[in-house]
């Protein structure tokens, strides 16, 4: 987990895409209308990356308030953690609590269930959902 964070503050892209099996699925559960809920493989996770870091105002500096939780699946593990940083489209900081399911077999990630709070992403993008 601590690769896929350094890779994420760091915006190493080939890092990150050296974690992912070549057919891995990425999921975002609770996804704004705006943002894919499923990524398959590693060239829509390439193509997703590149877009988000290049035009996302989120800047992201730490991960606090990490757990990692085993499983019953030695391939499953659970992670609460916050994502901490700076949103240049509202000058403040932000923490995006997020739990994260990764399966992971023969050293790279199969499966990663990405349940982003999407309140505290949205504000921290600047537009925070209607009522």
């Amino acid at each position: 987990m601590a690769r896929y964070q350094r890779a994420s503050i760091d915006k190493a892209l080939d890092d990150m895409l050296d974690l992912y099996a070549e057919d891995a699925l990425h999921e975002f559960p609770f996804s704004r209308p705006d943002i894919p809920s499923r990524l398959r493989g590693r060239g829509e996770i390439r193509a997703f990356l590149e877009a988000n870091w290049r035009d996302s105002p989120l800047r992201y500096e730490s991960y606090d308030d990490v757990v990692i939780r085993e499983t019953t699946d030695p391939d499953v593990i659970v992670v609460e953690q916050s994502a901490v940083g700076t949103s240049s489209a509202t000058g403040r900081a932000f923490a995006l609590p997020n739990i994260v399911v990764m399966t992971v077999r023969d050293g790279r990630i199969v499966h990663y269930k990405d349940y982003v709070n999407i309140l505290a992403a949205s504000e921290a993008l600047g537009m925070p959902l209607a009522p």
